[in-house]
Formats: C-alpha cells, sequence, structure tokens
C-alpha cells in the first residue's frame, strides 16, 4: 500500500498522525511524508562577469533567503515526521519530501506521479483564521482533486477500551462497495463493530453490476415494510465485512443522507466514518459527491472518502 501524507506542523495535522495508529493500515506500506512550503521561490540569481556588475534590490536578495530558510523549515520538519511515524510503524518503508509551492497543488501533482492508493491529511492547517473553518481549504482542495482515496483524521480517540466502531455509508453504488472492501482489507483490532447505514428516501437504485446504470432499476422503499428488502440488499456485505472477522450489522434510516450518516455517527460513537466519493445519483464528471463532501466537512471523527481503484 502506497500512503501520502500531507502535514504541516499544525495540531490538526497531529491529529492526523495519531488517527494513523487507529486506521487499520496494514504492516506493509510504502510512505512518502510531503512537507510544503507555501512560499514564491524567485528566479535564481545568475553569476555574471564582475566586468559587468548587476544590482539586486534587497527585496529580492530577501525574498531568496527567506524562500531558501522556509524550505529547509520544511525538510526538517518532514525528516522529524517521518521519523515519528518509522517509530510508529517499524515495518514501513518511510521517505519524506518537501517543496516550496501552493500546499494543495503540490500535493495532487505529486498525487498524480506518484500513484498513491491513500492520501492522508489533518481538517484544518495554520492557514485557517480562529478555527471558524469545518473544513480547511487545502484539505478540501485535495478532497476535492485527488484520483485516490482521501482520509480526513480527527482527533482524540475514545477511551482504548472500547472496541472500534466504524461507519460505512453504503448505496450499492460502486464506490460504496469500494468503502466496504477497503475496510475488509484493513487489519482491525479484534471486536471491532461496523455499522452499514443505509439512508432511504422514497426510492432506492439496485443493480446486480453499479458500473452500468443503464441496468439500474429502482424499488419502493417510502413504506418502512419495505425495509427488509432493502436490509436483504446489503446482507452480502454485511456478510463480507464478518467474513473478515468483523462485527457488522445492517442500519435503515430515512432522511437526507448525509445528515444521517452525521447523526448516526455522533450518537454511535464512529470512530471513523467510510463513504465512496460518489453514489449512484452522482455524475461521472465529478470528483466528488455532495453527501462525502458534506461528510467529510462536518463529521466530528476521521473520515475517509473511498475512490475504486480505475
Amino acid at each position: 500500500m502506497k500512503i501520502l501524507i500531507g502535514y504541516d506542523g499544525s495540531e490538526c495535522a497531529d491529529a492526523a498522525l495519531e488517527d494513523l495508529k487507529h486506521a487499520g493500515l496494514n504492516t506493509e506500506a510504502e510512505v512518502l511524508v510531503m512537507c510544503v512550503a507555501d512560499v514564491f521561490v524567485p528566479p535564481p540569481i545568475s553569476e555574471i562577469d564582475d566586468s559587468f556588475p548587476m544590482y539586486i534590490p534587497e527585496g529580492v536578495k530577501r525574498a531568496h533567503e527567506r524562500a531558501r530558510h522556509k524550505l529547509e523549515e520544511a525538510e526538517d520538519l518532514a525528516k522529524r515526521v517521518s521519523n515519528q511515524i518509522k517509530s510508529l510503524f517499524p515495518s514501513w518503508n518511510v521517505d519524506s519530501q518537501a517543496e516550496a509551492d501552493s500546499p494543495a497543488w503540490a500535493l495532487l501533482r505529486k498525487a498524480d506521479a506518484w500513484k498513491p492508493d491513500l492520501i492522508v491529511m489533518g481538517a484544518r492547517g495554520h492557514s485557517v483564521f480562529g478555527g471558524r473553518l469545518i473544513l480547511g481549504s487545502i484539505s478540501q482542495r485535495v478532497l476535492y482533486e485527488a484520483h485516490c482515496s482521501v482520509r480526513i483524521g480527527r482527533g482524540p480517540y475514545k477511551n482504548p477500551d472500547k472496541p472500534v466502531r466504524l461507519l460505512i455509508g453504503v448505496d450499492s453504488s460502486a464506490d460504496s462497495n469500494a468503502a466496504v472492501e477497503a475496510v475488509c482489507n484493513r487489519q482491525w483490532p479484534k471486536g471491532t463493530e461496523v455499522g452499514l447505514l443505509v439512508v432511504v428516501d422514497t426510492v432506492m437504485p439496485l443493480s446486480s453490476n453499479p458500473s452500468e446504470p443503464a441496468a439500474m432499476k429502482w424499488i419502493e422503499v417510502a413504506d418502512e415494510r419495505n425495509w427488509s428488502q432493502v436490509r436483504k440488499i446489503f446482507e452480502p456485505s454485511a456478510q463480507r465485512i464478518r467474513s473478515a472477522g468483523l462485527h457488522a450489522e445492517v442500519l435503515i434510516r430515512r432522511g437526507n443522507p448525509a445528515d444521517e450518516i452525521l447523526e448516526e455517527a455522533h450518537t454511535w460513537g464512529a470512530d471513523c466514518i467510510f463513504v465512496g466519493a460518489k453514489g449512484t445519483r452522482g455524475i461521472d464528471r465529478l470528483l466528488l459527491g455532495s453527501v462525502s463532501s458534506a461528510v467529510s466537512s462536518r463529521a466530528h471523527c476521521s473520515v475517509e472518502v473511498v475512490r475504486p481503484e480505475r
């Protein structure tokens, strides 16, 4: 598994690192810690013939010095954090990198080139004024534009003696099926509990092959007497999770999907929410659906937005 970690030294970034211990990640992983100095790097000051000395404004010299200093700080920070991660996960292969660039776009370009399976970030960075923003602009941009899964790590965690609780928003789409598989492929502690939450409206899509929307059918779910049919649809996913050694049950709620997922996560005490990037009503050209966007922005716990391998 390849994991790209964006780190900026903020409290939220530290929470995302702490969250790694509770993410069920495999013992073997290739990890790159990336710290980005948000500075403009001026063009280099070229060496010229002493017979034609060129005047270099003090502002340009200060800009070069500031960029160099910030990049060195980012390099030191990336190395320190990579050593910290190595101490937590000795079997991981951890490397570090620093760049001077716009943080979001630097991470996205690195992800496009390195092709990680998962990007890990904190919910907010240093640039948030007074902590008023629910999800920082950098995390939001990466979440929207990345082509792989993204985990927004939040803390703190509850009593470690209690079982880990995971909530998966399911709707039979390819992305939600990938979220189920992501949970099944991790290494969770014994006793981990998983809730598969289905939020019904008036009708629900049903397809044996979610990749073929033309073959999709719709069943009436406005009447709770038909919910047994809904439960039957998602029971194979619950059984798939049970076969991975976890406790699983199908939960059905009525209402707005994002609101119901957030409410259930809060009342049930979920440690992390897994959602697909897009649901059955998503548009292929959109990189992130409205439900996953709202959940990742407003959740009290960690959120992993899962994208299927393309």
